[in-house]
């Protein structure tokens, strides 16, 4: 039997690359027992057959979406030198208001609580930014203390980009990022680098 061509094997990489988008979009907006496949197939331009044929079944093609999704560095950096203050300034700056929305949380909100998606979206988090992150972190307990600091990313987050906390929302990014930088601290064991900016009241007087 002669090997498919490379047209071919474009196109069913091209195919599955849109499913793929498409699911991933999908999940994020309406979350996974929202999520139709034939909606998901109608925004990738293909039919529902093609969804069970690449992915197996929308579990499947959710599992990849997670992967997809929590793949891709957005808070937490690859550098372990000055972790701390990296991270508390990439969580400040990211959840500000006129920045852009942070899909991972947006899909981690919206299909967690669904019994069939919340295996899938705790490995998503294991497997990649909590990983990456214990791995920065080290030292005992390393996978708690990434996941302590993971949920501290995830509150701030969902309080000052979905809630819109009146107090979140009108802080400064920088001292944001100082308050941050200080509850992380005791977690990630790591000494401060830059000082803390002076309180508004302290610099008023």
């Amino acid at each position: 039997m002669n090997a498919a061509s490379p047209a071919r094997r474009r196109d069913s990489a091209a195919t599955r690359e849109a499913i793929l988008a498409a699911a991933v979009v999908e999940f994020t907006e309406h979350g996974y027992s929202r999520a139709g496949v034939r909606q998901i197939a109608e925004r990738a331009g293909v039919t529902a057959m093609m969804i069970n044929r690449y992915f197996g079944s929308k579990e499947g093609l959710f599992a990849q979406a997670v992967d997809r999704a929590f793949g891709p560095q957005t808070v937490v950096g690859d550098d372990p030198v000055g972790l701390t203050d990296s991270l508390a300034r990439a969580l400040a700056e990211r959840t500000a208001p006129d920045a852009d929305r942070l899909d991972p949380f947006l899909l981690l909100l919206r299909s967690a609580a669904d019994p069939e998606a919340a295996n899938v979206v705790r490995q998503g988090v294991e497997t990649h930014v909590g990983a990456r992150l214990a791995g920065l972190l080290g030292g005992p307990e390393a996978d708690v203390r990434a996941h302590l600091c993971l949920a501290l990313v995830t509150g701030t987050w969902l309080l000052r980009s979905v809630v819109g906390s009146t107090a979140l929302t009108r802080i400064d990014d920088e001292r944001l990022a100082a308050l941050l930088a200080d509850m992380l601290r005791p977690v990630t064991r790591e000494i401060g680098t830059t000082p803390a900016p002076a309180d508004r009241d302290a610099t008023a007087r």
